[in-house]
């Protein structure tokens, strides 16, 4: 059964900032280096002229750096394909949405983002739903990688915050 989790951080920087951000190729860059994974590739970014941006990632963790909960069901290196996109701004306000996969393994992320804010202050609300499709311990999987996630967010959160003061 699916699991949902809700988190939501908030930014020392405007609405606009954080959008910028997004749409940014060398931000996107520079976060997939600073993520930790053994690999990660920026497959590509599309930018429309309304603003919007559709990005799409894969990360690779390495066999020997997986947790054992994870080498039982997955044998090789974890590869992590993951598809963001973003509305345009309007009145302040962007949505996003969020899909992850493990290709070869019955796991999956669906996810749903708002950002708003006022002034210098942003603020993203994040709707993530993991599926893990394997029998009497896909509950257990779903909120360990529930927790990743958790850490993930927070890790890109401080990397957009530190993005932004640096390159006003």
């Amino acid at each position: 059964m699916p699991r949902s989790f809700d988190l939501s951080t908030d930014y020392n920087g405007s609405v606009e900032q954080v959008h910028q951000a997004f749409c940014n190729e060398r931000y996107w860059l520079a976060r997939l280096a600073d993520s930790g994974a053994d690999d990660a590739v920026l497959d590509s970014i599309r930018t429309g002229p309304d603003g919007s941006v559709d990005v799409v990632t894969t990360q690779v963790l390495r066999r020997d750096r997986l947790p054992a909960i994870v080498t039982q069901f997955h044998r090789g290196d974890l590869a992590i394909h993951r598809e963001e996109s973003w509305t345009p701004l309007i009145h302040g306000k962007a949505d996003g949405t969020v899909t992850g996969s493990i290709p070869g393994a019955p796991v999956s992320l669906t996810g749903n983002a708002q950002l708003t804010g006022e002034d210098a202050h942003a603020h993203l609300a994040f709707r993530a739903t993991v599926e893990v499709r394997i029998p009497l311990v896909g509950g257990k999987l779903e909120n360990f990688i529930g927790h990743q996630i958790s850490e993930l967010f927070r890790a890109e959160q401080r990397f957009t915050a530190t993005w932004i003061a640096e390159n006003r």
